[in-house]
């Protein structure tokens, strides 16, 4: 399923330093948290990731692609924090 109501099966739980743990259940969270609570740099995984979002709300990509896009650009974002505190 994918439009403005879809949620993933299992919720994907972000966790940085600054923001805190959070559970993100969809793509409309998902790409509420990557504009308004994303504390890092906005590279290309963040734009793959805020795309694939976008495109499962709108029906044009599957929930499953924008939590793989999503996962990708934490895990993305957690090494860029690790190798900064190092």
């Amino acid at each position: 399923m994918s439009g403005p109501d879809a949620r993933w099966s299992t919720p994907v739980e972000v966790k940085f330093a600054s923001t805190g743990k959070t559970e993100v259940s969809g793509p409309f969270e998902a790409l509420a948290y990557l504009t308004d609570s994303w504390p890092a740099e906005q590279d290309l995984h963040y734009v793959k990731a805020r795309s694939a979002c976008r495109g499962a709300l709108a029906g044009h990509k599957t929930v499953d692609e924008a939590r793989a896009a999503f996962e990708t650009a934490a895990a993305k974002a957690r090494k860029q924090f690790e190798k900064h505190r190092n």
